[in-house]
């Protein structure tokens, strides 16, 4: 008798093991490209490019994972600056480094988003959008306006706060140059799209997918929706809140205009959607796309014709919109399964069995 194996599998050790598929691999160079580039690139403002993609891939991966519980968020910025504006005033007031502080921000952003969501969750319709703005603008407005806050907490108003400087100092999360933020950067952004992968893959996953598609018929089959709902968005609002520990440690300022502003929101909300929202890797992909766009246009026109670096970004929102309505993702798995198509099968030999 004859055993035909797949032509997805090879023979190790006289083990069969499933073969890598394309796609995997492609990502896998990807991000070994990406270790590897500050050996080649030295201008700071080249790597800083990189940590801004690093970044808001980082923050849309957070923000796709409430979004693939169908929700969709507009407030997440109001997350990214308590994380920020905690671990800084730690640092500020009780000296604690920022490698712990930035921890203690993702406890409280998490318990924050959880609280603030879950009246939301249990109601149908667009009232979590709806508060998630209101909070995050209501928070803005508050920490805008106000010197001093409770408990005598100084939070500078408008101004922001201004981390202490102390030179090369990594046990306090300062370095000398990027090369260090850069690599932080993309460990956070590993991070993020292996937690989106383990949960995608998980039951979770698969409950959030069912809760997305059609929520009654979810509820019918025993899925407690707001429970799964409330889990995705603790876990989302936990990671952005850490990544505004390291937007403040970054800029060595945090203040609530941009930190917590609706720019900063619909930002990372258009990293998601562009590359492909309730996707893995789509808000990593939207983020490689667009945030060197934003980055180079705002440095090369912004400061010649005011708003013609806005202008135009827009208008290359509007046609990936239009013209690939479910992100830039979507094709480029639709080129990565036709390379797999093409990819010369694995001959294995045939093995006969001794009977």
């Amino acid at each position: 008798m004859v055993n035909h194996r797949s032509d997805l599998t090879k023979k190790v050790g006289g083990f069969t093991k499933p073969r890598a598929p394309l796609g995997l691999w492609m990502v896998g160079a990807v991000f070994f490209l990406f270790l590897i580039i500050p050996f080649f690139v030295r201008s700071p403002y080249s790597l800083h490019i990189f940590i801004m993609v690093f970044y808001f891939a980082f923050l849309g991966t957070a923000w796709n994972l409430v979004s693939m519980a169908g929700q969709l968020s507009l407030g997440h910025a109001a997350l990214l600056g308590i994380g920020g504006y905690t671990s800084t005033l730690l640092f500020m007031e009780w000296g604690l480094t920022p490698w712990l502080g930035m921890l203690v921000g993702a406890c409280v952003g998490g318990i924050i988003g959880g609280i603030i969501a879950y009246p939301a969750f249990r109601l149908r319709g667009p009232y979590f959008a709806l508060t998630s703005i209101a909070f995050a603008e209501i928070l803005r407005l508050y920490v805008e306006n106000t010197e001093i806050g409770p408990f005598g907490i100084p939070l500078k108003a408008a101004m922001g706060l201004l981390v202490p400087l102390r030179g090369h100092a990594p046990a306090v999360f300062q370095f000398e140059n990027k090369e260090a933020y850069y690599y932080i950067a993309l460990l956070m952004m590993f991070v993020a799209v292996t937690i989106c992968y383990l949960i995608c893959r998980s039951r979770m996953g698969f409950y959030l997918a069912a809760i997305r598609s059609d929520q009654d018929a979810g509820e019918a089959l025993g899925i407690n929706s707001t429970k799964y709902k409330l889990m995705a968005m603790v876990i989302s609002s936990a990671l952005t809140a850490l990544g505004g520990s390291f937007y403040a440690q970054y800029f060595f300022i945090i203040n609530p205009d941009r930190a917590m502003g609706l720019a900063m929101s619909i930002e990372i909300a258009t990293v998601g959607v562009m590359g492909g929202w309730q996707t893995v890797l789509g808000p990593t992909i939207g983020s490689i796309l667009l945030t060197p766009t934003s980055e180079l246009m705002r440095a090369y026109l912004g400061g010649a014709t005011a708003g013609l670096d806005l202008m135009i970004y827009g208008l290359l929102i509007i046609i990936v919109v239009l013209f690939l309505p479910n992100g830039i993702n979507d094709p480029l798995m639709r080129l990565v399964r036709r390379l797999e198509a093409h990819v010369p099968k694995t001959k294995i030999r045939a093995e006969k069995d001794t009977e």
